[in-house]
């Protein structure tokens, strides 16, 4: 039994799973992008400490001076959020996010220098990473 092939309406064999005629077929391993993606995450004593999300934690709070807006911004929940900054000020060697409380001139939240070195640190590595990523052409022409 044929079934048309979902570019031109040639009929192919049932079995082929793509349901692409041969040109077809070709066309589309030709026109495949294939690529790399690499994450990374440091961790302390066998736990996730620090990686993309808490990055993004910190860089938001940096941004709004505030856990609430930045937890908000990142569509996370506060309570997530603030569990993420206690732990990381719990388990870092110093403690990387300082709050304020209320008061007439309302609180706020602040990174400290330890967090700006991470941050900094961090994305060093990235684009490190990145670039060897990028070089790497011997696996992606195998696959």
């Amino acid at each position: 039994m044929k079934t048309p092939c979902l570019r031109c309406g040639q009929g192919v064999s049932a079995f082929e799973l793509l349901f692409l005629c041969e040109p077809h077929l070709k066309m589309t391993k030709m026109e495949r992008k294939v690529s790399l993606l690499v994450r990374h995450w440091v961790f302390v004593d066998e736990v996730k400490f620090f990686g993309p999300g808490r990055l993004e934690l910190l860089e938001k709070i940096q941004e709004t001076g505030s856990i609430v807006q930045a937890a908000k911004a990142m569509g996370m929940s506060y309570k997530k959020a603030w569990a993420m900054v206690d732990h990381m000020n719990t388990h870092g060697q110093q403690p990387y996010v300082i709050t304020h409380k209320g008061g007439q001139q309302g609180g706020g939240t602040e990174l400290t220098e330890t967090a700006k070195k991470v941050i900094e640190a961090y994305k060093n590595l990235n684009t490190r990473l990145s670039e060897i990523v990028a070089a790497e052409k011997q696996l992606l022409s195998l696959i």
